[in-house]
């Protein structure tokens, strides 16, 4: 299939596309015309890539999930590994928001 077919049924734009690819999250052959073309489990890769991106991931901690990128991610136990990833965004979040209401209570009195 084509990037902009990929993209329809994913969600994900051609750009993302494209980006994720860079990444080296998938991977797509060349037409004779140059056109990229994936092949129909790629839909499913790019799936899971977004439903960690939407649960607080990057794409570096992604990548530490390629393994398992092509099965159903929803539904599977989380892995040893996968959940001391998310253990880590989540300390890491916790402390970004810890900061911004410190930095905000000092420039903005309570009430």
């Amino acid at each position: 299939m084509r990037i902009g077919e990929l993209a329809r049924i994913t969600g994900a734009s051609p750009r993302a596309l494209r980006h994720y690819e860079r990444e080296g999250l998938i991977a797509s052959e060349r037409a004779a015309n140059g056109y990229r073309v994936y092949d129909a489990g790629t839909a499913v890769r790019v799936r899971n890539i977004r439903h960690l991106l939407t649960a607080g991931l990057t794409l570096a901690d992604v990548r530490c999930f390629l393994a398992c990128l092509d099965g159903d991610m929803t539904t599977a136990p989380p892995s040893a590994e996968g959940l001391r990833i998310a253990r880590e965004r989540i300390a890491a979040q916790t402390e970004a928001r810890d900061r911004l209401a410190r930095a905000l209570d000092a420039v903005v009195p309570a009430g």
